[in-house]
């Protein structure tokens, strides 16, 4: 009984998944037809969401203002400053829960919609294949926040989480190997590919430009890069519109909204909401210069937010016209990364310099703009790993490059800041780089065994 009342919320699964199927007018049933599970999958505000701590824990983000950070919660501030646990011993976490629940979704949908009513065989495989995608993109966020980085020398034996596929409310919770998911995730987006849409009707719908993106970014957390590379490409292929920002020198008034972003692949947001916005780092805006329209654009000084700060924030998310949603799932920008970083780790630093400038002519007034010249293929790789920087600052993302770079001698580094007065590390490949799974799990399911800490 406890683990049906208590895992990832459960109590919100039994009863919000069962009032979220009330697609009938009258009265209460579980899904029949082919239209149900449609409507299941199209349900963004369970199948959209993504992660919301990692924008704290990042190194793109800086709480320089005292004001700011005597504003924060608790929980915010023990993901700021990577403490051993983050949530009291009866608080759950938001993120574990929506993804979570985005999996049980998923799994309703696989557990029933082939042997669903008046749909087309055809219909049905999509949706299949979409539900395989979107629980692809959760098991993806939950093992990368919660378990160790990918380490081909360890990750069979390395605690990752628990991996359910089937609807039981009752499977075991055991944490399984970080390379049973992955190979769980590579081999769902593979199974799904055949079935999508080359693109969606929206792009909060799978297709195989989105399960080669998510297959690219998988890969590339493996390091196995060339067949990430690979992946990239094929996304490319179907999907590549990067937005000018040329364009909105002048007038952010026709910015796109983030279901008709061109650069976006498979929309996914932010799981929680920011207070006051999202400090940036000094570091980072250095890195980016006042000419980058990147800094024109997704930059603002403290003073546009409320209640207002010293320093600058994130602004980009204004631009959806949604409050505080913050895009996260893969897009064009990053199929256009993983390539060049491919490129570049594969000796190739003409085809990494190649495509960094299709993609940074974009970003810069035409009077602002120098092309890189190719150098060294490492010199290429760290013109790259700049490059994420500055495009995924104030996303949450950073936090999976600092994670996974730690592997490379020369982009691995040590973070400190300092937080009402106390001083706080965070070292190369430690274990503060996983996040504590909530105690409150842990207690009620002993069998949730936590990370090392």
């Amino acid at each position: 009984m406890k683990r049906l009342i208590y895992f990832v919320a459960v109590m919100a699964l039994a009863t919000g998944c069962r009032k979220y199927v009330e697609i009938d007018q009258i009265g209460k049933r579980t899904p029949t037809y082919t239209k149900d599970y449609r409507a299941l999958l199209d349900n963004n505000s369970q199948l959209e969401a993504g992660f919301s701590l990692t924008i704290y824990s990042g190194d793109d983000t800086r709480f320089l203002d005292s004001s700011k950070q005597a504003t924060m919660t608790d929980i915010n501030g023990n993901a700021y400053t990577w403490q051993p646990q983050y949530w009291s011993d009866t608080q759950s976490d938001g993120d574990w829960d929506k993804l979570y629940k985005a999996i049980y979704t998923c799994n309703e949908v696989l557990a029933g919609v082939m042997a669903s009513e008046n749909g087309t065989d055809a219909d049905k495989k999509q949706l299949f294949a979409e539900a395989l995608t979107h629980r692809a993109y959760a098991y993806w966020c939950l093992v990368n926040i919660y378990s160790a980085q990918y380490d081909a020398a360890t990750a069979a034996t390395d605690p990752g989480i628990p991996l359910l596929l089937t609807p039981d409310l009752f499977a075991s919770l055991q944490r399984v190997s970080v390379a049973t998911v992955y190979n769980q995730i590579t081999g769902d987006l593979k199974q799904a590919v055949d079935a999508l849409p080359a693109l969606p009707d929206y792009n909060t719908r799978p297709s195989k430009a989105a399960a080669y993106a998510m297959l690219a970014r998988t890969y590339l957390m493996t390091r196995d890069f060339t067949t990430a590379r690979s992946y990239a490409e094929q996304a490319l292929a179907l999907q590549n519109g990067v937005l000018d920002l040329r364009d909105y020198a002048t007038s952010v008034a026709t910015f796109p909204y983030r279901l008709k972003d061109p650069e976006v692949i498979f929309s996914k947001i932010n799981a929680g909401f920011y207070q006051g916005g999202i400090q940036l780092d000094t570091a980072l805006l250095s890195l980016l210069g006042t000419k980058d329209m990147r800094y024109a654009l997704f930059v603002k000084p403290g003073g546009n937010f409320f209640p207002a700060f010293t320093g600058y924030g994130y602004w980009r998310y204004r631009y959806s016209r949604e409050g505080n949603t913050i895009t996260q799932g893969p897009g064009v920008p990053e199929m256009m990364l993983i390539k060049a970083e491919c490129a570049a780790r594969s000796g190739d630093a003409v085809t990494a310099t190649n495509v960094l400038n299709s993609l940074r002519e974009k970003r810069f007034l035409t009077a602002d703009y120098t092309a890189y010249t190719p150098g060294t293929p490492a010199e290429a790789l760290s013109r790259v790993v700049d490059e994420r920087k500055r495009e995924f600052f104030g996303t949450g993302l950073r936090w999976f490059d600092q994670k996974r770079l730690n592997k490379d001698a020369a982009f691995a580094k040590t973070v400190t800041r300092t937080f009402k007065g106390v001083n706080y590390t965070l070292e190369p490949n430690s274990n503060r780089y996983i996040f504590p799974i909530g105690t409150k799990y842990i207690l009620l399911n002993p069998e949730i065994a936590q990370s090392p800490r």
